[in-house]
């Protein structure tokens, strides 16, 4: 049981050629069910990351592991409607690289914030992620495929608190090395948006 948390690291590590970015349009937005909506959080890097983050983070920090989760989860949903109904906002995919930097980040260092700060701090950034998915799904006329992609979130926040659960006592550099794998992805992601 000590070595779950390394090989699913490892796993999720050799099938990162597999997947693609959530954000970039090579899916099509071609979301059209419960079923997709279920699957796109799996099939985006970007998503994926920041899902698993979300989890590890409180599960290494938090008192109460499920704030953070749970306020994520209802402002992607939130964001997803504002999306839907055809409202941008400015930054969107940096927005969403800075989370990623943030989170790996927060996870890195283990530091700890008041529940409600977290909450928002998340809640904030999950907002972002719910309108690049909203957008890409405005005009499919349904909310299945959101549906979908909130419990896919769900079971991604899980996994991550499970892992956190895992690794927080059996070795001290496990969340820096994750954390920090996290938040080089976010800058390699935020670096060429704020460069051009």
């Amino acid at each position: 049981m000590t070595r779950i948390a390394p090989r699913l690291a490892a796993l999720a590590l050799a099938s990162l050629p597999l997947v693609t970015l959530a954000h970039t349009g090579g899916d099509g937005g071609s979301h059209h069910g419960f079923v997709d909506g279920l699957s796109h959080p799996f099939t985006g890097l970007d998503h994926l990351a920041a899902m698993l983050a979300v989890g590890y983070w409180s599960a290494l920090t938090a008192r109460r592991i499920w704030v953070a989760p749970l306020a994520f989860a209802l402002c992607l949903a939130v964001g997803a409607g504002l999306g839907l109904g055809g409202i941008e906002l400015p930054a969107i995919e940096p927005m969403i690289a800075a989370s990623l930097l943030v989170l790996g980040l927060l996870a890195a260092t283990r530091a700890s914030l008041p529940a409600w700060a977290g909450g928002a701090l998340v809640g904030a950034f999950a907002l972002f992620h719910g309108l690049a998915h909203g957008l890409e799904l405005a005009g499919s006329g349904t909310v299945a495929p959101l549906l979908g992609m909130l419990l896919g979130t769900l079971v991604l926040h899980t996994v991550g608190l499970l892992v956190g659960r895992l690794s927080r006592e059996r070795n001290p550099w496990w969340p820096r090395l994750t954390g920090g794998a996290v938040a080089a992805f976010g800058a390699v992601l935020l670096l060429p948006m704020v460069a051009g």
